[in-house]
């Protein structure tokens, strides 16, 4: 069902509505999916929070949020968790760093590089461990950080290399400011999905706000 069909068929929405998520799905996911919903729901007020999982969380279970687009997994049985998207990791370096020359990068070229990565405890960086770990990766983390667009300028200035969301490299890449592969047999990717708090009825701006979200996810 397409947005305008959504528009058409029901009447828009008044209220407020709290989403929570955190910096990359804000940076991302939240511009183009709130630019439907306010075109769908111009009268619907809408507050974003960016902050940690744990923040997000916390925001959901206290009813400061009433929707939040995190990074999956969460444990957490008095929310439920519904997958949306998956995204690649990939490794960004800057465009004359040696490992930009090189036509495949293979997981044993990364030892001692210097890594600028997600702050230690969350999902991503979680995944990039056990990545390290599972090809006995000796990498130099010099930097940690939860804001990605810090990660980039500091792989634009030649202070290491890292491993982040595709989404988060791409305009980047296009303007040939940084470079981006895969790794050589390996598969990275990470999860991200709604979560709400258990209930039996969800609220119908909690509702609408997700159809919006299935009709523009294409993009």
């Amino acid at each position: 069902e397409t947005v305008a069909a959504i528009s058409d068929k029901q009447e828009s929405l008044r209220g407020t509505m709290r989403l929570v998520g955190g910096m990359t799905v804000c940076l991302y996911v939240f511009p183009a999916l709130l630019a439907e919903v306010r075109r769908v729901h111009p009268q619907l007020d809408l507050k974003i929070t960016v902050g940690s999982a744990e923040r997000s969380i916390a925001m959901l279970r206290a009813g400061a949020g009433d929707l939040g687009l995190l990074t999956l997994p969460v444990e957490a049985t008095d929310l439920v968790a519904v997958p949306v998207l998956q995204e690649e990791l990939l490794l960004v370096t800057y465009p004359t760093h040696p490992l930009a020359k090189k036509r495949q990068v293979a997981p044993s070229d990364l030892n001692r590089e210097s890594f600028i990565l997600f702050e230690t405890g969350s999902i991503t960086r979680r995944i990039v461990e056990q990545f390290f770990m599972r090809e006995r990766i000796e990498a130099e983390i010099v930097m940690e950080t939860e804001n990605v667009e810090i990660i980039k300028a500091m792989v634009r200035h030649g202070l290491g290399i890292s491993i982040i969301p595709w989404q988060a490299a791409a305009a980047d890449v296009r303007t040939k400011q940084l470079f981006c592969t895969r790794i050589a047999g390996q598969g990275l990717y990470r999860e991200t999905g709604w979560l709400y708090p258990k209930m039996s009825r969800l609220p119908r701006m909690v509702t609408e706000v997700i159809k919006v979200f299935d009709a523009v996810r294409p993009n």
